[in-house]
């Protein structure tokens, strides 16, 4: 900024980056979201069982509509508040900026597009940062079925929804005398429960909720830490990003707790999610900040932290080099005289 006027940058291909590039690698993510989760584009992998295994024969805990953490809650929490969290946050930076001296980033210029578009830096800003979270979402969701349907393990509950007939099968009862499972069922008809549960049942890995959730809380802790400022208190950033990872280590409990979930299908879910939103945070955003200049590489890692230095004492209070003594009182060199030239 330049005698109290915002720097100004003429640009004809924002516009048509944003139309052409971006809206349609976001539109093709979503499509593969989509196809993912309500189609049978890809048929989830059909995994065996042993019978009568306990691991997999807990009691159905009913629809996911009737859970205590419902995916229509889910949906909305990942949803609004990171959008409410960066929207205030970029409001707050618009309208209270900070002295020029205390923002280690780097200015951003308003762009002009054509005769009537004027692309200001929060406005550029908010877009960014909205529009990678939005793409890190459908991402997140991408990974997590794709992980589904290629594994197929199955939940908690598998066996109670899917019924199989252990007789036909060949399977013996359990009994004292026999330790553990007798046989492994591999036949793809085994189960006679309802094609949809059954379906349902078989994708467990990674837990879908928990890597939207942990997606969601990395993103929005990440982006509480690095850009708001709150001066008088240390406290106040991490209360807030630890009140934001309470919901997502509840979900996770939730899911397991009903036996909809196993843990290693919670903890996979929330390295799915917290793995997307970092790579996303420090690569693709710069850890929030405005972008360098053309021809100066950022780091992702630069002023997160500085190392500690250490001042050696023999570099402390240097003497002037016109006070140096030595010894056996022989002058410094740049005072000796010239010897006497005899005539």
């Amino acid at each position: 900024m330049a005698g109290g006027r915002p720097q100004l940058k003429r640009s004809f291909s924002i516009i048509p980056c944003f139309v052409f590039v971006e809206s349609v690698l976001l539109g093709v993510v979503v499509l593969l979201a989509y196809r993912l989760e309500f189609t049978d584009t890809f048929p989830v992998h059909t995994q065996g069982f042993f019978c009568y295994d306990s691991t997999y024969a807990k009691p159905y805990p009913g629809p996911e509509a009737a859970s205590r953490a419902p995916p229509a809650l889910i949906y909305a929490l990942v949803t609004a508040g990171p959008t409410l969290t960066i929207l205030l946050g970029e409001l707050a930076r618009a309208f209270f900026p900070t002295p020029p001296s205390a923002i280690p980033i780097i200015g951003e210029s308003t762009i002009i597009s054509g005769a009537c578009c004027r692309f200001s830096p929060p406005l550029r800003r908010l877009v960014r940062f909205l529009g990678v979270y939005s793409f890190g979402l459908f991402t997140t969701t991408i990974f997590a079925n794709a992980g589904q349907v290629v594994t197929g393990n199955p939940t908690p509950h598998f066996l109670s929804v899917c019924r199989p007939n252990y007789t036909a099968l060949g399977c013996l009862p359990p009994s004292p005398d026999r330790l553990g499972p007798d046989r492994f069922v591999t036949d793809q008809g085994a189960c006679a429960g309802s094609p949809s549960l059954v379906a349902a049942a078989r994708r467990a890995f990674p837990c879908k909720d928990a890597a939207l959730c942990a997606y969601a809380v990395t993103y929005t802790a990440m982006y509480v830490t690095l850009v708001f400022r709150v001066k008088g208190s240390r406290l106040v950033k991490p209360s807030l990003c630890l009140a934001l990872l309470c919901p997502a280590f509840l979900v996770g409990v939730v899911r397991v707790a009903e036996y909809r979930n196993h843990w290693s299908d919670v903890l996979a879910g929330f390295l799915t999610g917290g793995a997307i939103a970092t790579f996303l945070v420090t690569c693709v955003v710069h850890n929030f900040q405005s972008r360098p200049p053309s021809g100066q590489r950022f780091s992702p890692w630069e002023g997160l932290s500085q190392a500690p230095t250490m001042d050696s004492p023999l570099e402390k209070n240097p003497r002037p080099a016109g006070r140096i003594r030595h010894r056996h009182g022989s002058p410094h060199p740049s005072r000796r005289t010239a010897p006497a030239v005899a005539t």
